[in-house]
């Protein structure tokens, strides 16, 4: 038996930030990163609270949020006593934000549960509907993910407003890790029908709407359905974990330091070999993970009986779409060192397979696996 469950209540389309409007009477700290705050974007979130309510602001986030930040955080809420949490910003201000609220839970012995509102304003992440948060440990480079149905936010405002004004790399590296979360769920060895069907609607959303708006960051309609396909991929991922895309992305994330999306991107089309088993030839007896690529294939036009070759088209394909994203192909292309790359890639390696996220990958693999992906993706 499976149970399955939303809690968290989605706010979307326009006008969705005037809803924010029927709260009143709360002590509201608001997470969020400093370009918010200089940039005045925070100003189209506040301008909603402040008449009904108190706040206070903390923006002392950046990206892969270290634990450090999260203790000073804890401290600022405290002496604010606050009463509700709203993040807003990218993948590190949500996720320092429900660390924020974990760590308080069980500082307290379950005295303080605060609800946590989330915001986003990139399209890539899907932590707002998320039991994930991912903290780091600088001292060490290692990134933690945080899995517990503790940190679900209450509600996720979606309104593309707040994405509006994304530049073009920041569009297309979020935009692609939509993407991969939309891969990985469906292969999932969790997967089920519902998490299925969430993942190929976001899936046809992203090829359907990504390249649009990386032309065109003024198309709202683009924008507003890449905001809810990222939306959607969270919760497909959420209900059934991702696999070694994202396992590697942590363990590599903490050492090289490229952003997630543009590294999931990279490894991407290997992870898809590697999950069909593309080395055992194209007529061998297609696995799981392959016959389930060929069905996302054939939902963006590619049709060709053969699972393993539709595969083939697919990875072919993912492959121009990233270049017509102006994205990096590879490790090399993307400007990371050649001797760093050959230091870490073991530590990376072992990293990797111990990522919770790496459990639900379709092919179990080991350490040598793993760093031949490293490898195909350096050059």
């Amino acid at each position: 038996m499976e149970k399955i469950q939303f809690k968290t209540q989605i706010w979307t389309g326009d006008g969705s930030l005037k809803g924010l409007e029927d709260i009143s009477g709360q002590r509201i700290f608001v997470v969020t990163d400093p370009f918010m705050v200089k940039s005045g974007s925070l100003d189209k979130i506040t301008v909603h609270l402040e008449s009904k309510n108190e706040l206070e602001v903390f923006s002392d986030i950046q990206p892969d949020p270290p634990v450090t930040k999260i203790v000073t955080g804890i401290e600022a809420l405290q002496k604010f006593k606050a009463t509700l949490l709203v993040a807003v910003g990218g993948g590190s201000a949500i996720d320092a934000t429900k660390a924020m609220k974990f760590i308080l839970k069980r500082m307290t012995k379950g005295e303080t549960d605060l609800d946590l509102i989330a915001i986003p304003t990139t399209s890539g992440t899907g932590s707002e509907v998320t039991n994930f948060a991912v903290i780091t440990n600088a001292d060490k480079g290692i990134k933690y993910p945080l899995v517990t149905d503790d940190i679900l936010p209450k509600v996720a405002l979606l309104d593309a407003e707040l994405v509006a004004s994304a530049p073009q790399n920041i569009t297309v590296d979020t935009g692609m890790d939509v993407l991969t979360h939309c891969l990985e769920a469906y292969v999932s060895i969790n997967a089920n029908d519902f998490s299925d069907a969430l993942a190929e609607k976001g899936f046809q959303m992203v090829f359907t709407y990504l390249e649009r708006v990386s032309k065109d960051g003024s198309d709202m309609e683009a924008r507003q359905k890449m905001h809810d396909a990222s939306c959607i991929a969270g919760m497909a991922f959420n209900m059934v974990n991702l696999g070694l895309n994202h396992g590697i992305a942590h363990a590599a994330g903490a050492q090289y330091h490229i952003p997630h999306g543009r590294l999931n991107t990279i490894l991407m089309p290997h992870i898809i070999a590697y999950n069909a088993e593309m080395d055992s030839g194209i007529m061998e007896k297609p696995n799981q993970a392959a016959v389930k690529y060929a069905n996302l294939a054939r939902l963006i036009g590619i049709h060709v009986a053969n699972p393993k070759i539709a595969v083939r088209s697919l990875i072919n394909t993912i492959i121009q779409l990233r270049k017509r994203l102006k994205m990096p192909a590879t490790f090399q292309e993307y400007g990371l060192d050649s001797e760093l790359f050959h230091t870490t890639e073991d530590e990376i390696s072992v990293a990797a397979l111990k990522d919770r996220t790496t459990s639900a990958n379709p092919r179990v693999p080991e350490a040598a696996d793993v760093k031949r992906i490293l490898e195909d993706s350096f050059s």
